[in-house]
């Protein structure tokens, strides 16, 4: 027994003093845990300063009916189950029952009120007995925060957001999500809570022991007004066409900042919201607007001009058994390259990039590169892929017997909105290629944390002659009268552009259908924004022609920027003359060469000529005008000599 008592003792100085800590953390573990207090993400606005997405603060007030002394709760029960039934319509009586009820069970997190929003937060706190805080009225009060688009649905895929599943898995498209662990998320706080029981926890006190810290705000490119334009003119044509889905991008041409984009896509209902990010994330063959990339590329090497002349052949011509058509039956005759161009003429545009390049197809492909058409934008949003261009000396390079054909007028290659409106932007910004940017700057308060500039993605993708070619051919592609975008036409406003028809799923002939687009730049002349519009799967039975489907869309946006935007008016100068006015003129100019230190006569000169008259003398001296209108009086008579500081005073009536 002796022995089995100095081993007791032996163990329990053992767990005292030797483990004690280890147990005593072990304890204080399953009873009391830290819990992570996310912070505030960063607001997210538009270039005017307009809020597109916040964080919301949320409150679930709860008590805990055991930590108010008896006397209290006696005394306060009444009083605040009053005050909860004029906030939440239920009778008093009720409240009164459920939290004697509460107390009773020794419910120490029973919910009073669940998802306030501050201001109510704010005044329930101060409600009876809650207004005694948490140690003796037993307040337990737990935030959330909820993200909010005040826009609504209109570029809500765009500005973003950042999700985790059950899995834990994080969902971050758009602004948000991109720039969220940067700049917006912020620093998680921290406090402990106290297991209560059947997997309850309670904050152990009111503050929190480490305060978290909210994200910076971000100031995106996006224009609200434009995006409204952007985003009405799309599901105008969608539903007019009962399209699958499309997208807009209009960018701004100098600095590449993204105005407006809006991506549509129809759910089952055959109701339209933004379903993906179309213009970033997906890439599609690009039909005829890559005509100007490919004759970008046979000018620059001096292989093709626009007056060369190309037998369009009544409209079909094969290669290795494959047809290439013109859209219009019959054929153009033989034409310039401009003119091709103009009516967007495949068989065209086909044999004069055959013949260029025929027997050396990767100078094409190497001039594309040049352009940097190979290479994706590094676009901070996510899910942007590369470039498809096929390429003969690559391994399963796609190439083909027929791709420098096939890739003259837009298949076989591939490109998402952006990168196709990339190149027509350099093109209206003088053969400068900038980087399309969605972030103008990021500020904690009125303090600039980070500043974004243009990047230049190449200086010069052409030489000035083959850019103004390229200019004066999207140019002609709406002004000419046969040109494939002539009923965009306005006399209102100068629009550049190129319309787009391409054929989608075209080796399952029942599967077959049509992606409209138009890709330019307005005004023409000096261009101030790039759009492009595609629109995936219009009902063909309505139309499917890119100039029809995509290219009214192009042009409302135009016309409704024009519309909203101040029009400067330059005013010719007016050469009237008028003799008593001239008279006038050369008195005051005749007193002010003559006078320079002796005081002139100015009674009868307008007040405004007399005052700067005088402090244009050589002398240091100051004017006092009382009145206005004419000069009736002067304190110093004409030919006095004046002196520095003097004071001269002109009443004027």
């Amino acid at each position: 027994m002796f022995v089995f008592g100095l081993a007791v003792v032996f163990k329990l100085f053992s767990i005292q003093f030797l483990q004690g800590e280890k147990y005593k953390a072990l304890a204080e573990k399953r009873v009391v845990k830290d819990v992570v207090i996310p912070a505030n993400r960063g607001n997210v606005y538009s270039v005017n300063g307009n809020l597109l997405a916040t964080s919301i603060p949320k409150y679930d007030i709860r008590i805990d009916a055991l930590t108010p002394s008896a006397k209290n709760f006696t005394k306060y029960l009444k009083p605040l189950a009053d005050s909860l039934s004029k906030f939440t319509g239920k009778s008093s009586a009720f409240y009164q029952k459920e939290l004697r009820k509460a107390r009773a069970n020794k419910n120490r997190y029973y919910l009073l009120v669940r998802n306030v929003g501050y201001t109510d937060y704010t005044r329930i706190r101060n409600f009876p007995l809650l207004s005694l805080g948490a140690f003796k009225g037993g307040l337990i009060v737990e935030q959330t925060t909820k993200r909010e688009h005040p826009m609504g649905g209109i570029a809500q895929r765009t500005i973003g957001y950042e999700r985790v599943d059950e899995k834990g898995n994080v969902t971050r498209p758009g602004i948000d999500g991109a720039f969220g662990v940067k700049y917006l998320r912020g620093v998680d706080g921290q406090r402990k809570k106290q297991r209560i029981g059947k997997g309850q926890w309670k904050p152990l006190r009111d503050a929190n022991e480490i305060e978290p810290k909210d994200g910076y705000d971000v100031y995106t490119t996006i224009d609200v007004n434009i995006q409204d334009i952007a985003h009405h003119a799309l599901l105008e044509q969608l539903e007019k066409y009962k399209a699958d889905h499309g997208c807009v991008v209009v960018m701004e041409t100098k600095t590449g900042e993204i105005r407006a984009i809006s991506n549509l896509g129809r759910n089952k209902n055959g109701r339209y919201y933004e379903r993906l990010n179309y213009a970033v994330g997906e890439s599609h063959e690009s039909g005829s607007t890559f005509k100007l990339m490919a004759l970008a590329a046979a000018f620059e090497d001096k292989l093709v001009d626009t007056s060369d002349v190309v037998d369009t052949e009544k409209g079909i011509i094969t290669y290795y058994g494959k047809k290439v058509r013109d859209s219009k039956w019959g054929g153009y005759g033989k034409i310039s390259i401009a003119r091709a161009f103009e009516v967007s003429s495949n068989t065209g545009i086909v044999k004069a990039i055959d013949k260029a390049y025929r027997k050396q197809p990767e100078k094409f492909v190497d001039r594309l590169y040049d352009m940097n058409l190979n290479s994706d934008l590094n676009l901070p949003i996510i899910g942007e892929p590369k470039p498809i261009i096929p390429d003969p000396r690559v391994k399963n390079g796609r190439w083909s017997g027929i791709a420098l054909q096939w890739m003259a007028y837009g298949y076989g290659v591939s490109f998402t909105p952006l990168q196709t409106l990339t190149f027509y932007n350099a093109v209206a910004n003088n053969g400068v290629m900038v980087k399309p940017r969605f972030l103008r700057e990021v500020r904690e308060f009125d303090r600039v944390v980070e500043p974004f500039k243009e990047e230049v993605i190449n200086n010069e993708i052409c030489s000035k002659q083959t850019v103004a070619k390229l200019q004066a051919l999207l140019k002609n592609v709406v002004e000419k009268e046969h040109g494939t975008g002539h009923r965009l036409y306005s006399e209102n406003f100068s629009m550049a552009g190129k319309t787009g028809t391409c054929q989608k799923d075209y080796s399952n002939k029942e599967k077959l259908n049509y992606i409209s687009s138009f890709a330019g730049y307005f005004p023409a002349e000096n261009p101030k924004y790039s759009c492009i519009v595609v629109i995936h799967e219009p009902d063909k039975s309505v139309g499917y022609y890119g100039a029809d489907v995509s290219g009214p869309v192009f042009k409302r946006i135009a016309q409704k920027i024009f519309t909203d935007t101040p029009i400067v008016d330059e005013i010719e100068t007016l050469n009237v003359k008028k003799s008593s006015v001239e008279k006038e003129y050369e008195g005051y100019y005749q007193l002010a060469q003559t006078y320079k230190t002796i005081m002139p006569n100015v009674v009868g000169l307008p007040a405004m000529d007399a005052v700067a008259l005088l402090e244009n003398m050589n002398v240091n001296i100051k004017v006092k005008l009382q009145g206005s209108g004419i000069v009736k009086k002067q304190s110093i008579n004409k030919n006095i000599k004046l002196k520095d500081n003097q004071t001269i005073v002109l009443i004027a009536s």
